[in-house]
């Protein structure tokens, strides 16, 4: 759950508070929740929730309610979550945009440019996403 709340915050932004988050999960789910049962539940006091919370723990985050049952972290709504959190950067967002419509090789040179820079700041290497299917002309 702590991913959850890590990546519904901006960059440069406070984390998300379980006041601010129970206020939020009651006005979009309309399930009622209160903020000393989110810290019991982050906290592990609490650890069976009810499926109604569960459910709208799940909605508010964008999740299926299975990623805050299940012990293991599912790869791919992991890889969702970080590309979310960086989405969520518009320094991040702009350099996406220009380089949206380059050649294969300009790609590949600003990727190992990035990449270098990301050794450089001692930060841990990408793990490139699988590459796109072409689009079907049928």
């Amino acid at each position: 759950m702590e991913k959850l709340f890590e990546t519904m915050r901006r960059p440069g932004d406070p984390p998300l508070s379980n006041a601010a988050a129970a206020e939020a999960i009651t006005q979009k789910t309309g399930v009622s929740i209160s903020a000393a049962y989110l810290w019991q539940l982050r906290a592990g006091i609490k650890n069976n929730p009810t499926v109604t919370h569960l459910r709208a723990i799940a909605e508010f985050f964008g999740v299926a309610p299975s990623y805050l049952i299940d012990p293991g972290v599912d790869p791919d709504i992991d890889s969702q979550l970080d590309l979310l959190q960086a989405l969520r950067d518009s320094r991040v967002r702009d350099m996406a945009m220009r380089a949206s419509g380059l050649t294969p090789d300009a790609l590949n040179s600003i990727t190992a440019m990035i990449n270098h820079a990301r050794e450089l700041e001692k930060l841990p290497p990408v793990t490139p996403a699988p590459p796109e299917e072409p689009l079907d002309d049928r």
